[in-house]
């Protein structure tokens, strides 16, 4: 008998014993394309002998030093690599184990940073309906996911929650793309003059929804305007890049495809490809001053920030992306994943809509193409999806409640970006299968 506190105590889960490029492989021998790479984490798929080796060496010299007396070699490279590649003027990286402490810690600086510049009125945070931004506290209560939030309510904190930019729901018929994109970037301001802008601290969301949306990208021109807005207000931008990011979209960094820069930036899962936990909160210059200038101390902190080990498996997972050409793979195998998407599902009576970035790509599923109407949530359907797939051999990412956290139905696909056209291929026809063995007929 299993002591394992699992995720799901309706099902026991098969015993993974080992890994090769795109493939995981359980204890009676089964491989599994993992599509998903988890949960957008193994970008460099499972075995890597460059990041396996870096883990190896770190762990010979130094395995830990607790932050609050030491920094090390490989935290100092990892943020200086990070930084030399930053969009706007970030400037400062802040390393923790993942996402949910990401997004915790640019909530808490966020709000310090307006206290230490004098005002301390602003508390306030805004983001988005159908985000999400982890499971610590003050992260749920940012995320807007209807589901993942409900249980929890009476512990949440109090923020508010605009529209995403969601073009196949909420765009009307013969507007175009940029103006919807302005139309829904102007809730932000609309929201900000209901509450009070000098209230508001900071507006937080994801370049491209992940897991709640399914690789739900902005339209053109949202996030510039989303800029301004932030700028003209005085509140900070925080982007959150745990799962787009690190090149999952085709740049290292997903925000550099809308052409701007945040004032505190979140990355975790691809930062270390499942190699080691880690995550990492990045700031601008204006803010570690702001705050330097002051009490000169950051009031957060866990102990494992900084971790020497999992700071050179970021290192080099970062550098191995950087430096094999990976970001290109994305781009070219991202279009032809699409493509194949396109091909075999683009006229499938119950896909929607096939959207997404790079080696980021989402299948909204619907019951009616025409009226683009949602299967009914008591059909289960994603749960049902993701076993058949797993049964086949595919690992993906099937998620109810796509539109409004009860309702609505997406496959999240987010393979290693050294994914192979033959393996494009298998995965394609592996999901084929596992939607004929779980649409009604």
């Amino acid at each position: 008998m299993s002591h394992i506190f699992p995720r799901s105590m309706k099902s026991t889960p098969p015993t993974a014993v080992g890994g090769k490029g795109c493939y995981l492989i359980d204890s009676t021998g089964k491989q599994y394309l993992d599509a998903s790479g988890g949960a957008a984490v193994s970008c460099l798929g499972h075995g890597d002998a460059t990041v396996i080796t870096a883990i190896k060496a770190q762990l010979d010299q130094l395995a830990y030093a607790h932050t609050g007396f030491f920094t090390s070699q490989p935290a100092e490279k990892l943020a200086d690599l990070l930084i030399a590649n930053a969009p706007g003027t970030l400037d400062r990286v802040y390393l923790v184990s993942g996402g949910s402490e990401a997004a915790e810690a640019a909530i808490k600086l966020a709000r310090q940073y307006h206290v230490e510049r004098g005002d301390p009125n602003r508390g306030r945070l805004i983001a988005r309906k159908q985000s999400y931004h982890g499971n610590t506290i003050g992260a749920l209560s940012a995320g807007g996911n209807a589901w993942r939030r409900a249980q929890f309510a009476p512990l949440l904190l109090d923020m508010s929650h605009i529209d995403p930019c969601y073009p196949y729901r909420l765009q009307n018929e013969g507007e175009s793309d940029a103006d919807y994109g302005l139309r829904s970037a102007n809730l932000l301001e609309a929201e900000l003059l209901r509450v009070g802008p000098e209230s508001v601290m900071a507006f937080m969301a994801e370049p491209v929804v992940g897991a709640t949306a399914g690789a739900l990208a902005p339209a053109p021109g949202y996030f510039k305007r989303i800029r301004e807005i932030c700028d003209q207000y005085g509140i900070l931008l925080i982007l959150d890049e745990v799962m787009c990011g690190m090149g999952r979209t085709g740049t290292l960094f997903a925000c550099e495809q809308d052409g701007v820069a945040p004032d505190i930036l979140c990355i975790a899962k691809g930062l270390g490809a499942g190699y080691q936990p880690i995550g990492a909160m990045l700031c601008t210059s204006e803010i570690y001053d702001t705050i330097g200038a002051g009490s000169g101390f950051f009031q957060h902190g866990h102990t494992y920030l900084g971790h020497p080990t999992a700071a050179a498996a970021g290192l080099a997972v970062v550098s191995s992306v950087l430096d094999r050409g990976l970001l290109e793979n994305v781009k070219k195998q991202g279009d032809a994943l699409s493509a194949a998407l396109q091909d075999r599902f683009g006229q499938h009576p119950h896909v929607g809509d096939i959207r997404g970035r790079g080696l980021f790509v989402g299948l909204e599923l619907v019951a009616d193409r025409t009226t683009k109407a949602p299967f009914d949530p008591a059909l289960k359907l994603a749960a049902h999806i993701k076993a058949a797939a797993f049964e086949a051999g595919l690992i993906c990412y099937p998620m109810g409640g796509t539109i409004d956290g009860k309702t609505g139905d997406h496959i999240l696909l987010a393979p290693p970006f050294i994914i192979e056209d033959a393996q494009i291929a298998e995965l394609v026809d592996k999901l084929g299968f596992a939607l004929d063995a779980s649409l009604p007929v």
